[in-house]
């Protein structure tokens, strides 16, 4: 596939925990933004969570595709919680429903950063066990989301050395998020460029270097060479769009055609070559 935007959850519900049925809604508002994919938290399927051809028809009335599905993942000693392991179960069967779409495994969280290498080495070890696992008797392709907040595992550059020497290329992916990765003192592009190898799936939305989230175009990432890197690298993923400033809960529907003109303006003529 040609590289193909889209728009994550996380827009609309920003807690991966928060269950909603508004389906609907976030089809329609990615239809009308004029981008062609979803990445959805699970915790948002609704009324399709037991339903994928349901799903799979209203996604095809309105010309849109599966880009994958987010459940998040702690890997509490090295492995999947039963709970974690019940999910991967099923979605598993349901991704196989959305032929190309994939898993993308955000990494929890923690309530701090004390031992910060063997959480940090735990989180790998189950990741590429999962990776190895949806791969070799799915079919699946999966791909880590470090998450950048205070407490978290992958903040600055040593943890991301750390990560990227981990993640075994063969079974795991790596999910940049251009915000995450600014939000810990880096440049998307460089750490894009760096760890292109692993990446699988690609998330959007910007920030200012004071650690702020910013509309799309107007924080400090310059996404035009993250584009260019991708593009150079062969990249033929999706890229999924995101906000996170507090607007989009006000009025979600505007940002995300909001998202969609920036895209069409800055992002298509790089990918086009025009």
């Amino acid at each position: 596939m040609a590289m193909e935007f889209g728009c994550q959850g996380s827009t609309w519900v920003l807690d991966y925990d928060v269950e909603a049925d508004i389906m609907h809604q976030i089809m329609d508002d990615i239809k009308n933004g004029g981008l062609t994919g979803l990445d959805m938290q699970v915790s948002l399927l609704g009324k399709y969570k037991n339903a994928p051809e349901k799903f799979k028809e209203e996604l095809d009335k309105r010309g849109l595709k599966l880009a994958a599905l987010t459940i998040p993942h702690a890997f509490e000693g090295g492995k999947p919680s039963a709970q974690e392991r019940e999910l991967e179960d099923y979605y598993f069967e349901y991704l196989k429903h959305f032929p190309g779409a994939i898993m993308n495994v955000p990494s929890r969280v923690g309530k701090n950063r004390d031992n910060l290498l063997q959480r940090q080495k735990e989180i790998i070890k189950g990741a590429n066990e999962l990776g190895k696992r949806a791969i070799e008797e799915h079919g699946i392709i999966t791909s880590l989301h470090p998450i950048s907040y205070v407490t978290s595992y992958w903040r600055f550059k040593e943890d991301y050395d750390v990560l990227f020497d981990g993640l075994d290329p063969r079974y795991m992916g790596y999910t940049p998020d251009a915000g995450h990765i600014e939000f810990g003192g880096m440049e998307a592009a460089e750490i894009i460029k760096e760890a292109l190898p692993l990446v699988k799936h690609v998330h959007f939305k910007d920030a200012s270097k004071n650690n702020e989230w910013m509309k799309m175009g107007e924080g400090d990432i310059d996404f035009e060479k993250c584009i260019k890197v991708l593009k150079d690298g062969g990249y033929n993923g999706w890229v999924m769009l995101e906000e996170e400033t507090g607007a989009e809960q006000e009025n979600t529907s505007e940002v995300i055609v909001e998202l969609g003109d920036y895209v069409r303006k800055n992002i298509y003529p790089i990918v086009k070559g025009e």
